[in-house]
């Protein structure tokens, strides 16, 4: 059930891109009723644009499955880095705040991108905090880290195999070494680090599907579960792949998966 935009901050967005102060990263809530766990999607487009056939569709999804979602409206170029980060972050943030008006149980709450999307999502779970417990705002109390993270053909890498296009958008034209080592989500998993879901088909040709394989590698180096599927074929950008029997059964096999993790 989708009601009003949510936005994020109450004032100006901190790391506004030139000319564009007023813009206002936001959630859009898919609250279903009985819900006690969330996914916050992040749709992708290349930190260019974001694609609307992975967003509000995949809240349907979700909620026919009986779980609440919020499609996150993150900014994207001309705005780089830290504003898409400190908008999901900062998503993370009010939904586990508000958790108790939505019927929420604020440790089941997951975020689920695609494409560079799953770059942003990725980034939040190797990037967290545990909130500043003294901040004026209560809503930065609050953690920032995802109960669970869910990679649909995901940007993972900022180096060999990455997105060039996602790169410049997020970081520029000349990123430093340190950018790229600390924006390749594989180099940043933690031992803490959110169980993942992860698919990828293996002949798409925008996203590599070393990124995923690269992630999950990450993953089990530091022995924390994930469920990975590779595709045979399919293109970059498939969303639901309503149209390709082979392909469609992600979600399922994603419900599954969270259905069996207790959500």
């Amino acid at each position: 059930m989708m009601s009003s935009i949510i936005p994020l901050w109450e004032q100006a967005a901190p790391y506004a891109a030139a000319g564009r102060e007023d813009e206002m990263p936001h959630l859009i809530p898919f609250i279903q009723p009985g819900s006690e766990s969330a996914v916050i999607v992040c749709p992708g487009g290349g930190y260019g644009g974001l694609a609307d056939h992975e967003g509000a569709p995949i809240a349907a999804l979700l909620n026919r499955a009986g779980i609440s979602a919020f499609v996150l409206k993150y900014r994207v170029a001309p705005h780089r880095h830290p504003a898409p980060k400190a908008d999901g972050q900062r998503a993370i943030r009010y939904v586990r705040a508000h958790a108790e008006q939505y019927g929420i149980n604020p440790s089941k709450i997951a975020v689920l991108g695609f494409s560079a999307g799953g770059h942003l999502t990725a980034t939040l779970g190797t990037q967290y905090d545990d909130g500043q417990p003294d901040h004026e705002d209560w809503i930065e109390r609050c953690s920032s880290r995802p109960d669970r993270v869910i990679l649909c053909y995901p940007v993972i890498t900022m180096g060999s195999y990455g997105h060039e296009g996602s790169r410049i958008n997020l970081l520029g034209e000349d990123a430093s070494d340190e950018q790229i080592r600390a924006f390749s989500a594989e180099q940043q998993v933690k031992a803490d680090a959110p169980e993942a879901f992860i698919w990828h088909t293996s002949n798409d040709q925008a996203v590599p599907v070393e990124n995923s394989l690269r992630y999950a590698l990450a993953l089990g180096t530091h022995g924390i579960p994930y469920d990975l599927h590779v595709f045979e074929k399919g293109p970059h950008g498939l969303g639901l792949a309503e149209n390709d029997n082979a392909v469609r059964v992600w979600s399922d096999l994603c419900l599954t998966w969270l259905k069996n993790q207790g959500w």
